[in-house]
C-alpha cells in the first residue's frame, strides 16, 4: 500500500479535485487530503470509494457521507457542526473540481457563513482541458454549463450567449448534442467554428472540430456517447448596425434584383437571408413610390 503524507489538517472544509477520467490524474495533495481528513463527503460515494481503492487510500473506519444538490438541509448542518467541533472534512465531486457544474455550493456557503476554514486541493476540470485541446481562442471564454433541456428554453439561452466575444464552453448530453448544435448553427450561423470534446482523458478521447453545421450533421450521424464538452468559437464577424445594412441594400439594388441584392448583403454581413430580403423588398417598394 502506498504511503501518503498523513497530516494534521486544520478544522474546516477541504474541496478535493478528482480526475475527470483517467484515475492517475489525481494530485498527490488530493491523495494526502483524502488520507488525512477526519470526515469524507462526496457527490457520489461509490465513485470516491472506488478512487480511494485504486490509489490505496484507506477509509480507516471513516464513512463517506453523500452530499449532492438534493441533500437535506439537516445533513449539511450536521457536517458544519462537526467541523465547528474541530473536525476536518474532505469533499469531492463525482469527477473534476467540486462546484464546477457540480454540487457543493450550499456546503461551501454554509461553511463560510459559519466562519470555518475553507480551502481546496485543486485538480482537473473538463473546462480548461477542452479549451486547451480544441484549438479555439482561449484569451476569453465563457462557461455556461448545461443548457436547458427544452428546445425553446435552450434557444433562449443560446440567443443570450450569441454576442459574447468569448469562446463558449458548454456541457451537453449525447442525447441532446445534435439538437443543440442545430439550434446553435441556426442562431449563430452555420459557419461559426466549434469543437466536440468527448471522453476527455479516457481511452476513447476524441476531439472533433469544424463549423457548427458540419458538427450538427456528424452528431446526428454518429450518435456520440460518453461525457461531452461542446465549444463554440466567438463571433469574429464585424458588428454592423441597421443603418449600415440598409445602405448596403440600397447600393446593391442599383445593379441587382431584390433577390440578388438580399443574397449579396446577407452573405456579406452574416445577417439572416429572410430578414435582409424583407428589408430589400421594403426599400425597393419605397423607390418605386418615389
Amino acid at each position: 500500500m502506498a504511503d501518503y503524507l498523513r497530516q494534521n489538517l486544520a478544522p474546516g472544509l477541504y474541496l478535493v479535485g478528482v480526475p475527470i477520467g483517467t484515475a492517475r490524474d489525481i494530485t498527490l495533495r488530493a491523495l494526502d487530503t483524502l488520507a488525512s481528513a477526519d470526515l469524507l463527503a462526496a457527490e457520489d460515494t461509490r465513485s470516491l470509494r472506488h478512487l480511494m481503492e485504486i490509489h490505496g487510500v484507506p477509509l480507516a473506519g471513516r464513512n463517506i457521507v453523500s452530499v449532492h444538490d438534493h441533500s437535506k438541509e439537516h445533513k449539511i448542518e450536521g457536517l458544519i457542526a462537526e467541523m465547528a467541533k474541530g473536525k476536518s472534512l474532505a469533499y469531492a465531486s463525482e469527477a473534476g473540481m467540486p462546484l464546477i457544474a457540480d454540487p457543493g455550493f450550499e456546503l461551501v456557503r454554509a461553511a463560510r457563513n459559519a466562519g470555518l476554514y475553507v480551502t481546496s486541493a485543486p485538480g482537473p476540470s473538463a473546462v480548461p482541458t477542452s479549451l486547451a485541446l480544441a484549438g479555439l481562442a482561449t484569451d476569453a471564454f465563457h462557461f455556461a454549463g448545461f443548457l436547458p433541456n427544452a428546445q425553446s428554453a435552450r434557444r433562449t439561452a443560446l440567443k443570450a450567449l450569441k454576442s459574447l466575444q468569448a469562446t463558449l464552453v458548454l456541457f451537453e448530453s449525447p442525447a441532446r448534442l445534435a439538437a443543440c448544435l442545430k439550434d446553435a448553427a441556426e442562431l449563430f450561423g452555420e459557419h461559426r467554428q466549434g469543437a466536440i470534446c468527448r471522453e476527455l482523458t479516457k481511452k476513447f478521447e476524441e476531439i472533433v472540430t469544424g463549423d457548427l453545421a458540419e458538427l450538427a450533421s456528424l452528431a446526428e450521424e454518429k450518435r456520440y456517447k460518453g461525457e461531452i464538452v461542446l465549444l463554440i468559437a466567438r463571433d469574429n464577424a464585424p458588428q454592423i448596425n441597421e443603418a449600415e445594412i440598409e445602405t448596403m441594400i440600397g447600393s446593391a439594388l442599383e445593379t441587382m434584383s431584390v433577390k440578388d441584392a438580399a443574397a449579396f448583403v446577407s452573405e456579406a454581413t452574416g445577417q439572416k437571408k429572410r430578414s435582409v430580403y424583407q428589408k430589400a423588398l421594403a426599400l425597393a417598394a419605397l423607390r418605386k413610390e418615389d
